[in-house]
């Protein structure tokens, strides 16, 4: 009987498994959770670790692993093949952990984020998005809030111009599994870390960060890291279920909460750290074309912009229109109506931003004036606003202005505004002869200008004219700035 008695006790221990799991970089704190898993399951998990936007290539690939534990499933979905069987065991939004006094808002959001950024006042860490999950997912989430759509991005909804002020401030990037030592490296010359929500807060309670950081949920929507554990191996399904099995549980959930992530039931009482609301979820792009954008728009972040505004300033533009336009460049430096505290520096997704070159070119029967702005930081936004504080005069020489514009643009975009037909200078036919394939240029339009003209102008340089009035004319601007 005592034989008996002791066989059935080894039978009823789990039969010992080894799995190899190929898994996002950031999971190398769940060793703790691992050891507790392997004793209650007899399940060893052997981490393989990966920026999670790698190691779904490899998958893609024909990955040797059995398992897959990486932030999401979704970048296996863009390339349309089949996604393996995944349970999702935790959460982990990414967010903005930000040194105190550096954002002065209280819920600030990726618009407000991008502006004070774009003027060089917070500079941050990130994890490279060609490699992690984080990094392509704070892109994500900076170009979805940037598309206002309410939806899942498109190709056409990646605005290079939308995404360059955000990515001024990335003062450092580094591979997914260096984030939190890359930032105690760092510490002293960077104001913020934009990463996990689990990587903050155990940045937090690791006592190596001089300044604790404020976790930042941006108030236009956060993407949230799901973290599935994927069957690669189907062979493997029996240990998989042990594995999902234990994690999903309560001893598993309060394991994975003491890393700081959020457990799948909302319902589970959770530490204060992981109480804070996360707000809207942002939609995940469907197609690979948008990823594709996404990168396309980062590796161009650093690149020496320059934007020509060639601007109205015929008596026609008095009240209303000349007001109007002044208002475009406050809104876009973020002064007076601007958007935000009326603080240089608030100007949304659309604003000036570090390291860009600004000429105003002013016309009337003539060309008044071309000067040049370079921002290097708040002030510069500043002193733009005095080269538009000049009176207005008789006369429309808009073809002589595109003509000192296009030798001003060096490659950059030109943005011209007006309200009337040409009476001076150079025909339309003049300029196209001496510019056959000028700068890209985009017209705004209101009152008498003419249309077709402009259009010939728009179309032979790949632009294109938006209709425009007083209400319009900031957004209208903001739409075609161009990168």
């Amino acid at each position: 009987m005592l034989v008996v008695a002791l066989v059935g006790g080894c039978t009823s221990q789990p039969e010992p498994v080894t799995l190899m799991v190929l898994a996002g970089a950031e999971l190398a704190d769940l060793r703790p959770v691992l050891a507790e898993l392997r004793r209650d399951t007899g399940v060893d998990l052997r981490l393989d670790h990966r920026g999670t936007v790698r190691a779904s290539a490899e998958i893609r690939a024909g990955a040797r692993h059995d398992l897959a534990w990486l932030s999401t499933s979704r970048y296996l979905r863009l390339a349309g093949g089949t996604v393996p069987l995944a349970t999702s065991v935790m959460l982990s939004p990414v967010v903005v952990g930000v040194k105190p006094g550096k954002v002065k808002e209280t819920s600030p959001s990726w618009a407000s984020l991008a502006s004070v950024a774009g003027v060089g006042e917070l500079k941050y860490l990130m994890a490279d998005p060609r490699v992690a999950g984080s990094g392509l997912a704070a892109l994500i989430g900076v170009a979805t809030a940037a598309a206002g759509t309410g939806a899942a991005l498109k190709p056409e909804d990646v605005r290079c111009d939308k995404v360059q002020g955000f990515l001024v401030g990335r003062a450092a990037v580094t591979e997914a599994e260096d984030v939190a030592e890359e930032y105690v490296r760092q510490q002293d010359q960077l104001d913020a870390v934009v990463t996990y929500e689990s990587t903050v807060l155990s940045l937090n309670a690791s006592g190596r960060v001089r300044e604790q950081l404020e976790v930042v949920y941006p108030r236009d929507g956060i993407v949230l890291a799901d973290y599935p554990v994927m069957l690669l191996k189907p062979e493997k399904r029996v240990a998989y279920d042990r594995v999902v099995g234990w994690l999903l549980g309560e001893r598993g959930q309060r394991a994975l909460m003491g890393t700081f992530r959020r457990p799948v039931d909302a319902g589970v009482d959770r530490p204060a750290a992981l109480r804070a609301e996360l707000g809207t979820s942002l939609y995940f792009p469907g197609s690979q074309g948008v990823v594709d954008a996404l990168l396309a728009a980062y590796d161009r972040a650093g690149e020496p912009a320059r934007v020509v505004f060639v601007l109205d300033y015929s008596t026609s533009m008095a009240g209303e229109r000349i007001d109007g336009l002044r208002d475009v460049f406050a809104r876009l430096s973020g002064i007076g109506g601007g958007v935000g505290s009326g603080v240089a520096g608030t100007g949304g997704f659309e604003g000036f931003r570090v390291g860009e070159s600004i000429t105003v070119v002013r016309f009337a029967g003539s060309v008044l004036a071309a000067d040049t702005v370079v921002v290097r930081g708040a002030a510069d936004l500043v002193s733009l606003q005095g080269l538009l504080a000049g009176e207005l005069q008789d006369g429309t020489a808009v073809w002589s202005a595109l003509d000192v514009a296009y030798r001003e643009a060096a490659g950059g975009v030109v943005v011209v505004l007006t309200d009337g037909e040409n009476n001076a200078g150079m025909t339309v036919n003049e300029l196209l002869a001496a510019w056959p394939k000028p700068a890209r240029t985009y017209a705004v339009r209101f009152g008498t200008a003419d249309p077709v003209e402009l259009g010939r102008v728009a179309a032979a340089s790949g632009g294109r004219v938006v209709e425009a009035d007083g209400v319009a004319l900031a957004q209208a601007v903001k739409d075609i700035r161009g990168c």
